[in-house]
């Protein structure tokens, strides 16, 4: 039997991992396994962009992407790129367009501030001292991660609790970026607040959500099309991270995802 009831629902292998920034509450599944992250790629590459940033290789307001656009443009989806490719849909900071050339184009001009690729940088900079030891990023900053639920849920600790920037660059990235742009939130439809920080989707008051209906609202994280997902709760404390082996699925992960996490949610108020 799963700790999660929902877990049950899901007709085929996947994995959660919980815990908080203190210990590990729950394991499910085969923890171990390497899968793909797909879009969790970006809290990972956003790191890595911001470890550059804190030891001052880039700066979040240096021009980068299209006309007008920054870094900071660029990590929390306002520089008006499209979703895959073509010309900017719009100028920057009038809607949030989620977009995987956005972060394409950060990772391009991050590798030219550190003078390496942006892979040699995210693994030197956060998968090596973290010991992610099986996660790698060989592609797109934007989907080609792969590694196991534990090394995401070791990525999200160092989102709670972040040792390899200051803790006040990890406030500001999980911290609303450009406040109030409408824009479409993939899976879940259009949000006339699609709030974002630095790189990680922020939960605010969005509706329908993949995260748990009570959430906080301060809770961050992403999830991907691999059907994938890391959230961290800053308040509570706490961080999932949750991996499959079937890509999202509008009708089983949408349906899914906000009642397991509501599961864990209350868990750990039973166990605080």
């Amino acid at each position: 039997m799963s700790s999660y009831p929902t877990l049950d629902a899901f007709d085929f292998p996947v994995s959660l991992a919980v815990c908080t920034d203190v210990e590990i509450l729950s394991l499910d599944g085969d923890v171990e396994a390497i899968r793909p992250w797909k879009s969790v790629t970006k809290p990972l590459a956003a790191l890595a962009t911001l470890v550059a940033v804190d030891r001052g290789l880039v700066d979040l307001d240096e021009p980068a992407g299209p006309e007008g656009s920054t870094v900071r443009h660029l990590l929390a989806h306002a520089s008006g790129l499209p979703f895959e490719a073509g010309a900017p849909a719009q100028s920057p900071e009038r809607r949030r367009v989620y977009s995987n050339l956005g972060f394409d184009t950060l990772g391009e001009h991050v590798a030219q501030r550190v003078g390496t690729s942006f892979a040699d940088w995210t693994n030197a900079v956060v998968l090596e001292p973290l010991e992610l030891t099986s996660t790698t990023m060989t592609g797109s900053p934007a989907f080609s991660a792969t590694g196991s639920t534990l090394d995401v849920l070791g990525l999200g600790t160092e989102l709670l609790t972040p040792t390899l920037i200051s803790a006040e660059l990890g406030e500001r990235a999980r911290t609303v970026a450009f406040p109030g742009l409408a824009g479409v939130l993939p899976g879940f439809g259009r949000q006339s607040r699609n709030d974002w920080g630095l790189g990680y989707e922020i939960r605010a008051d969005k509706s329908p959500h993949w995260t748990a209906p009570e959430a906080d609202p301060a809770t961050f994280g992403h999830f991907g099309q691999s059907g994938s997902f890391l959230w961290v709760d800053p308040n509570a404390r706490l961080v999932a991270a949750f991996l499959g082996e079937k890509s999202f699925r509008e009708n089983v992960h949408g349906r899914l995802w906000p009642r397991l996490n509501s599961e864990i949610l209350t868990a750990h108020r039973r166990q605080v």
